[in-house]
């Protein structure tokens, strides 16, 4: 458990998403009440929390930059209960009486960072709190993806793609695809294909120190593939290429709900135990 002091807080509100930005300006006018200054959809190093309006998307989109500075994130979901935007509106002022009168629980969640490396040169690193996938472009052609965990050969995948992903995104891309539930407070990195030719392809778990390089191979110069970071498009993979990605050195520190836990998430998102 942590007590926050709490001076200045970050408001960060869906694009676009009328009902948060009325929820915004009634939780900046609670927080003023308070003594706690408010700055809107910007993020600075010295906010000392990071409140977020909307989804699990919205937060993604930010997650990088929140975790590179250190800020605790707390997520409001306007939509349906999200796995990393927990509250609902209707929680939201208790949750911040519980901010700044008590202390709280944080998660450190595992994040993952990503580069492409070309025969020219290679990118920046770009930074995922749930999963780096390579996906295709051509609907009628398999990926033939040379796949490595530390220098040492895991198998040539041919599928429809690769996701890799952290613990917080096997319920997101990973799962979907037929990949394990890992619970986000362990630090491991899920390989897990995309409609992989051969069925004994399957999902791999490996410890967070290893470095997982996939080669993009194909005898067409012009058959492409995409990078895709936490829903957005990234880079272009050609002949060659190599897309690295290992731990992050930073984790998100994500401020966990006091009125339900990860299993109950669980339960409400995936309808266990439902008859639905």
């Amino acid at each position: 458990m942590t007590r926050l002091t709490i001076r200045q807080a970050g408001i960060v509100i869906k694009k676009g998403h009328q009902e948060a930005g009325r929820c915004a300006e009634r939780l900046a006018q609670w927080l003023s009440n308070h003594g706690v200054k408010t700055i809107l959809d910007q993020i600075y190093p010295d906010l000392d929390i990071l409140i977020i309006l909307g989804g699990d998307g919205t937060l993604l989109h930010v997650a990088e930059t929140a975790a590179r500075y250190g800020i605790p994130v707390i997520g409001i979901n306007l939509g349906n209960l999200g796995f990393l935007t927990e509250l609902t509106e209707d929680e939201s002022e208790t949750a911040l009486e519980e901010l700044l009168d008590s202390t709280v629980t944080m998660e450190p969640r595992f994040m993952l960072k990503a580069r492409l490396v070309r025969q020219d040169g290679q990118d920046g690193y770009r930074y995922a709190l749930n999963e780096v996938v390579i996906t295709k472009n051509a609907a009628d052609r398999l990926l033939h993806l040379y796949t490595e965990a530390n220098g040492d050969h895991i198998t040539t995948y041919k599928a429809d793609g690769l996701i890799i992903s952290t613990p917080t995104g096997s319920t997101a891309y990973n799962l979907s695809a037929g990949g394990p539930l890992v619970h986000p407070g362990l630090q491991t990195i899920l390989v897990t294909p995309i409609c992989p030719f051969m069925l004994s392809s399957r999902p791999i778990i490996l410890p967070p120190d290893k470095v997982i390089t996939s080669r993009f191979l194909s005898a067409d110069p012009d058959f492409t593939a995409r990078v895709i970071i936490d829903g957005q498009e990234v880079w272009e993979m050609k002949t060659d290429d190599v897309l690295e990605v290992q731990a992050a050195e930073h984790t998100l520190q994500l401020i966990s709900s006091s009125q339900r836990d990860y299993f109950t998430i669980l339960r409400n998102k995936l309808k266990w135990g439902s008859n639905v």
